[in-house]
């Protein structure tokens, strides 16, 4: 069972081991104000909806439809669900490490004003993501267009939040080498994955497919980061968090989702390491300099580079640039400037004879990645 965690005990500024992968009870805001700060890598929120729903609704056949009609998803007024949607905001933004980012889903019923509040608190918004359901609930009194979409936001801290982690190779490599979009296609929860009661009927009136969490897990974050989920429900983040060797904190004021969350999550089998390496190209590994292969002393002042065919040279420098004849530059400008062009990879065009043959030295910059890895 996942650990379940009171309110009361949760103390400011507390060991993280005393809260990741548990169940924290109690309301949402007061909950994200016990947590430190900078204290998680990525945030799922699906907050209540605020439907505004009026009566009761059936189905052609006069069968009654489950709608959401759950004392938590209502509200006084639009006032009322700004105010709570400023407060659990704001308690998130504290709580989201400066290089983290946050999802919040909604529907057209409060997602807009979700966006306007979060741009109010200086979210930088990165995506809004269209979750296109495969089979969507049928528009029973046919007054309206069949709502079959759900919408994603996706934002960093703020504006200067320049490392938050977005995988695009493994996204792109999986979507068959091409660009991961922003219209995703799944089903909604049913079948087998949709929890249900003793009594057959569904634990919870909108619980999200673990596909859905899956894209956006696999996306946004590495294997080992916290993921925080404020509307914990049924526990969606955190099996799937879970099985993707990822750390998560949800919070929940319902026991009986608690329960069913807590059950749920103690069953799944994270992956293996192996199947948890997340696809990386030239984009994601860390910046290198030229200087800092001359500092490391992987090359010296005074060795002289050559291209792959040695029809130019270069000598390094002591400051990190080349100079030839009578010019002088980084390893880019003064390899573009050798052969007459405006612009030069020095990572591959730049060459040193490392006694058996000539190698880039890309591949020097290869080992200090390598050393860095290392240390992290």
């Amino acid at each position: 069972m996942a650990a379940v965690l009171p309110l009361a005990d949760l103390k400011r500024q507390v060991r993280p081991d005393t809260w990741l992968n548990s169940i924290i009870k109690g309301d949402c805001v007061a909950a994200l104000e016990a947590l430190p700060d900078h204290s998680v890598d990525a945030i799922f929120a699906d907050p209540p909806y605020n439907l505004q729903l009026g009566g009761t609704l059936h189905r052609p056949d006069q069968s009654l439809v489950d709608a959401v009609d759950d004392e938590w998803d209502q509200f006084a007024s639009f006032e009322v669900y700004d105010a709570f949607t400023r407060a659990w905001l704001l308690a998130c933004r504290r709580v989201l490490k400066p290089n983290g980012t946050i999802w919040v889903i909604g529907s057209y019923h409060n997602i807009f004003r979700v966006g306007a509040i979060m741009q109010d608190l200086n979210f930088w918004l990165l995506n809004d993501i269209v979750w296109r359901k495969v089979n969507p609930m049928p528009n029973f009194k046919g007054r309206r267009f069949q709502n079959a979409h759900e919408t994603m936001i996706w934002a960093s801290r703020d504006a200067k939040s320049k490392g938050y982690t977005f995988n695009y190779d493994a996204l792109k490599a999986s979507n068959d080498d091409v660009q991961m979009r922003s219209d995703w296609l799944f089903p909604i929860c049913s079948g087998g994955e949709r929890l249900k009661g003793d009594d057959g009927k569904k634990v919870h009136p909108t619980q999200k497919p673990e596909a859905l969490l899956a894209r956006v897990i696999m996306a946004s974050t590495k294997p080992g980061d916290i993921i925080l989920d404020p509307f914990f429900g049924t526990g969606t983040t955190g099996a799937v968090a879970k099985r993707l060797g990822r750390n998560f904190v949800g919070i929940e004021r319902e026991q009986d989702y608690i329960d069913a969350a807590s059950e749920r999550i103690a069953s799944v089998e994270p992956l293996g390491k192996a199947e948890l390496t997340v696809m990386t190209g030239k984009k994601a590994e860390p910046r290198v300099a030229f200087n800092t292969l001359v500092e490391s002393g992987l090359v010296k002042p005074g060795q002289v580079l050559t291209d792959a065919k040695r029809r130019h040279s270069a000598i390094i420098r002591a400051d990190g640039t080349l100079s030839a004849g009578g010019d002088a530059g980084s390893i880019h400008r003064l390899g573009a400037k050798v052969q007459g062009l405006d612009a030069c990879n020095g990572w591959t065009f730049w060459h040193f004879d490392d006694g058996k043959s000539l190698k880039p030295i890309d591949e020097l910059r290869s080992v200090i990645r390598n050393d860095m890895a290392k240390m992290d």
